[in-house]
């Protein structure tokens, strides 16, 4: 192999392909975790906070496997979505209505609670059961919040994660090239679930949220992952909703998808179509994403 591949935002030359096959070959009965982690600690691959990429790692190697040029061991499990081997919590909602100012709720409490297994639990609960979209899971870099009223009652649920790998009317927004999104993708995040609690009707509530969150949340990245955020996205199903609170928040409606997903390699999967909204974090955002 003479080209360069770029995987997992890392270059990879022949003699980088060749040098895996030999960890495979060298140790035979190695499982795949094993050889992952014993690649991400052979090139000191880590995150901003010092964490092994293991995972990135994994999908690196499954990817060179695809691809016919590496020989993995067979897997030792069948792949599970441990979402759904999860069992959701049953948690006892107080649906009372609340119906007031914005005001009388305060002071209004904003937690990052990716970390907290409590949390996690009641958000995770609150998405499978209120969202229309429910929750499958997260993979890759990922923040979560819970807002509170000053009677500590949940009021609404935030899910950021990985951003889109093309979104053509988002990257002529932001103007880079191919090389320059693949590089600088990690530096874009995606709200990928928002729910305001269906029994709340407080004028102000959401807007007021996602300014709260969008204030705090390249610093929560920075803290737990060890690099900023410059841009966020979101995808609203225009058909379903209006994009009210996307809008009263101050973020930009760029264009809509074309109707595939993720997976969509052959141009077959009909998703619906969603209107791109788009908010940068600083006045420099287009710079950091050229670099």
């Amino acid at each position: 192999m003479t080209e360069i591949l770029h995987l997992q935002g890392r270059p990879l030359s022949g003699a980088d392909v060749e040098s895996i096959g030999n960890l495979i070959t060298a140790h035979p009965g190695w499982s795949r975790r094993r050889i992952s982690e014993q690649l991400a600690e052979q090139w000191n691959w880590r995150n901003g906070v010092g964490q092994l990429k293991d995972m990135a790692a994994r999908s690196l190697l499954l990817k060179l496997h695809q691809r016919g040029l590496v020989q993995l061991p067979a897997r030792r499990f069948a792949p599970t979505n441990r979402m759904r081997r999860q069992r959701v919590q049953a948690i006892a909602w107080d649906q009372s209505p609340i119906n007031c100012s914005l005001d009388s709720l305060r002071a209004l409490q904003v937690r990052e609670v990716s970390l907290d297994g409590e949390e996690r639990a009641l958000f995770v609960g609150a998405l499978c059961a209120f969202h229309y979209l429910g929750h499958g899971g997260t993979v890759g870099e990922n923040l979560r919040y819970v807002v509170r009223d000053a009677k500590d009652r949940p009021l609404a649920f935030l899910l950021f994660g990985s951003a889109a790998w093309k979104c053509q009317d988002r990257d002529r927004f932001i103007g880079w090239t191919p090389e320059q999104r693949q590089r600088n993708l990690g530096l874009l995040t995606n709200n990928t679930r928002f729910l305001i609690l269906p029994w709340l009707k407080v004028c102000g509530l959401a807007s007021w949220t996602l300014a709260a969150v969008l204030r705090r949340l390249s610093w929560d990245w920075q803290r737990k992952y060890g690099h900023c955020i410059a841009l966020v996205e979101t995808f609203v199903e225009g058909d379903r909703f209006a994009g009210t609170a996307y809008r009263a928040a101050n973020w930009k409606k760029v264009g809509q998808t074309t109707g595939r997903t993720r997976q969509d390699r052959c141009y077959s999967i009909q998703a619906p179509v969603k209107d791109i909204y788009l908010y940068p974090l600083g006045r420099r955002f287009r710079e950091e994403l050229a670099v």
